[in-house]
């Protein structure tokens, strides 16, 4: 039984009885057309003639309407029929990053970094189900009172997380993460995310094949920065990606994106991305690149890119640098192999060459702000070496982000490894050790 039929009648009771709500339009439509037909219609067709119908109806049957508040209603009550409702045109507006539900009459949108509440809701709770159980239903998922928590994603590929009562106490909270399109290094430049010369080292990094871990905290633009460097990988590679909810915008040609599944309405047939990153392992990848580690798949992450999978790109959630390492720790740990601390530090010596942290400033503005080598070997403590930071000035009334983008030496261990792989060190940076920028880590 789908959701929304499980609901209290009471709760949509005012929505059917009032005149000229979205409700009674759209019931009206549904009653008006042929369903068959309108099936065999691509979703242009059908878009289309779903307002011809809605308009003839409201000039024959409706309140008189000015030409603006007449289209305006066309338009929701055609959106309620067909697709989302009250989210179908934040999802058509660009400027949107991520919208936020939290129960019917409180949707809250981000723009350029910052969150602004909208004058309009969803007209009832009932509604608001409705609309979260089409959502779910596209992707064969499931929420309910007995898993009132789920994760899917749109056909378009925005992100979506849906909690309800008992565990949110507001009503149904939607939350809608919009994936811009794939950006450039270049683009990202020009945006502020990083300077040119930063741009240039990135990539000779990945054509070098080292392996780059991308932190950052939440809505930092780790997927996007991920998305940037991958355009570096050579057309030849066959890449295998990883996700938990398909996001990655690869422009290769031999690219095998993989998914993970929940499980089912009994319980089973769950697969985890520690059950996807061991498959993909056999499947002759030259890299492998994970959307994001969050647990025991962490330690087979690392293994992989110390077996021969060099070039291998991954994000985890931290806040620093040097956080990143104790996270990396933290989640390798949880695997149920059990291996000794030292042993986990020993294999992030091995496998990590670059960490490149993302951070969000007040103004809202993602940029780079520190790029750390890993320049401990085997059993030495882990130690990270600074190659660049982004120096800020301090905030002015305007709460707007200014500062600098500070180079500094390659590591002549990294250095050789881009010349050997026929790249070179931007000028900017030179190459040298300097101990100043040496962190060890313990």
């Amino acid at each position: 039984m789908a959701l929304k039929d499980r609901l209290d009648d009471d709760r949509s009771s005012a929505d059917r009885t009032s005149p000229n709500t979205v409700g009674q339009w759209r019931a009206r439509l549904l009653d008006e057309i042929n369903l068959e037909e309108l099936a065999a219609l691509n979703p242009a067709q059908r878009r289309a003639r779903l307002e011809k119908v809605t308009g003839v109806l409201i000039a024959r049957e409706g309140p008189v309407l000015g030409a603006g508040e007449r289209a305006n209603l066309i338009r929701r009550v055609v959106d309620e029929a067909l697709g989302l409702g009250v989210l179908e045109p934040l999802l058509a507006d660009p400027t949107v990053t991520e919208i936020m539900v939290n129960g019917p009459d409180a949707v809250f949108v981000e723009r350029a970094g910052r969150v602004q509440r909208l004058e309009n809701g969803f007209a009832s709770e009932d509604q608001l189900y409705q609309t979260i159980d089409r959502i779910v239903a596209q992707v064969n998922r499931r929420v309910d009172e007995s898993s009132p928590m789920v994760d899917a994603r749109l056909p378009t590929g925005e992100r979506v997380n849906v909690i309800i009562p008992p565990l949110s106490l507001v009503g149904p909270v939607l939350t809608i993460r919009r994936f811009p399109r794939a950006y450039t290094i270049e683009e990202l430049t020009a945006l502020g995310s990083m300077d040119q010369a930063t741009g240039m080292l990135l990539a000779s990094f990945v054509r070098a094949r080292l392996n780059v871990v991308i932190s950052g905290g939440t809505g930092t633009g780790k997927t996007t920065m991920l998305n940037a460097l991958s355009a570096f990988v050579p057309d030849w590679e066959r890449i295998v990606t990883i996700e938990d909810s398909a996001e990655l915008q690869l422009k290769q040609e031999h690219v095998i994106p993989l998914e993970s599944r929940p499980p089912n309405i009994e319980g089973k047939g769950q697969i985890t991305i520690r059950d996807l990153v061991r498959n993909a392992l056999r499947m002759r990848p030259d890299r492998i690149i994970v959307g994001e580690v969050r647990g025991g798949e962490t330690l087979d992450m690392l293994q992989a890119m110390n077996t021969g999978h060099d070039g291998s790109l991954v994000t985890v959630h931290a806040n620093s640098t040097e956080d990143t390492i104790y996270r990396l720790q933290t989640l390798a740990s949880m695997s149920d192999v059990k291996l000794p601390f030292e042993a986990v530090k020993d294999q992030i010596n091995s496998a990590v060459d670059v960490v490149v942290q993302l951070g969000r400033g007040p103004d809202g503005s993602r940029r780079i702000t520190e790029v750390a080598v890993v320049v401990s070997r085997n059993r030495e403590t882990v130690a990270l070496r600074r190659v660049l930071h982004f120096a800020s000035e301090p905030i002015g009334p305007d709460r707007v982000v200014r500062g600098a983008f500070v180079a500094h030496p390659v590591p002549a261990r990294i250095a050789t490894r881009l010349f050997h792989a026929g790249e070179s060190v931007p000028p900017a940076f030179g190459v040298g050790d300097d101990p100043d920028e040496l962190r060890e880590i313990s």
